[in-house]
């Protein structure tokens, strides 16, 4: 219900058909490779191959473009497989509705996805977080409105009439914080923006700001800190001007169909990983403290916007027939 509000009722979909995806090493840094968003880009298909008995399908939502998400997880996929005596298939797919459908199918074991699913549409779905990142000491992150850095904009306000970049219809950073913002002043993303595109990732997000391609945009402040502290060429010509409040970070979920015992040796992994000079390494270079046990009481504001945001919609639209 929330998926279709916000695909179908609140935003008008205006495709990218080519914008610049990737930096070049070259010493002006102003070098980006064009890519077509309304494609993925194959870096690895396991999912084709032939499985051993008793892998792990693990999925990555697309919270960064593909080629980004085998660098950024594929290390900590083998951490695990390698831990476990099991073979790890990654599965990667555009959108996050893709990666929510493979649950009830039994096509998927295990998911990194964004808090916006587990907080809203877990139980249709039917998977439980197991670990959550601690990263700077929390398990927290924010959405993050940037603009480009020679930008006149200042406020959310000042990008009335301009042309935003949502990531996923689903995000919770980059399409339900700013959503729910405007909901606050009786406004809605269609009404407010002269367009809205999706950029199906929040590093393609952050490059669109920086190349003057979209106004501005909502991203995962994980996502924009990892790129300022590791890749700066890609939020060097970006500018924070608002953050949202805090919510529980994206988890790690587990089908409700992957053994109790499993599940139970992955937590354990995973929480003693920090411990374990390989597991160290991998989580320095991911940015990440530790893995926790997740509280479900760090996801119930996501919730909240979600029903203010739905409230109004139903509000404004039943204005409209009466």
């Amino acid at each position: 219900m929330a998926n279709r509000l916000l695909r179908e009722k609140w935003l008008r979909v205006v495709l990218i058909p080519a914008l610049l995806a990737g930096v070049t090493g070259c010493s002006r840094g102003d070098n980006y490779k064009r890519v077509d968003f309304s494609r993925t880009i194959t870096v690895v298909q396991p999912e084709k191959q032939t499985g051993a008995e008793g892998g792990l399908r693990v999925a990555v939502a697309a919270m960064i473009s593909p080629k980004e998400t085998f660098v950024y997880y594929h290390r900590l996929l083998d951490y695990i497989g390698s831990r476990l005596g099991r073979p790890v298939q990654l599965i990667q797919r555009k959108t996050y509705g893709e990666i929510n459908a493979l649950f009830p199918k039994r096509e998927i074991d295990l998911a990194f996805i964004c808090t916006g699913p587990y907080a809203v549409d877990r139980a249709r779905f039917g998977f439980e977080a197991l670990a959550v990142p601690v990263v700077r000491g929390k398990p927290f992150y924010r959405a993050y409105l940037i603009v480009n850095r020679r930008s006149p904009y200042r406020s959310l306000e000042d990008l009335k009439g301009r042309v935003f970049a949502f990531t996923d219809p689903q995000s919770n950073t980059g399409a339900l914080v700013p959503t729910f913002w405007l909901s606050q002043t009786g406004q809605t993303p269609e009404g407010f923006f002269k367009k809205i595109i999706y950029t199906y990732s929040h590093d393609n997000s952050i490059l669109a700001v920086a190349r003057g391609l979209v106004d501005g945009a909502a991203v995962d402040s994980l996502k924009w800190e990892y790129y300022n502290r590791r890749k700066p060429l890609y939020t060097a010509k970006t500018r924070v001007i608002r953050k949202s409040k805090p919510f529980g970070t994206p988890p790690l979920v587990a089908s409700r169909f992957l053994a109790e015992p499993l599940k139970v040796k992955i937590r354990g992994l995973l929480f003693s990983m920090h411990k374990d000079a390989d597991g160290r390494k991998i989580l320095k270079k991911l940015m990440i403290g530790k893995f926790i046990a997740p509280q479900e009481k760090w996801y119930a504001p996501v919730a909240e916007m979600y029903e203010q945001v739905h409230s109004a919609w139903k509000v404004s639209h039943g204005a409209q027939e009466s």
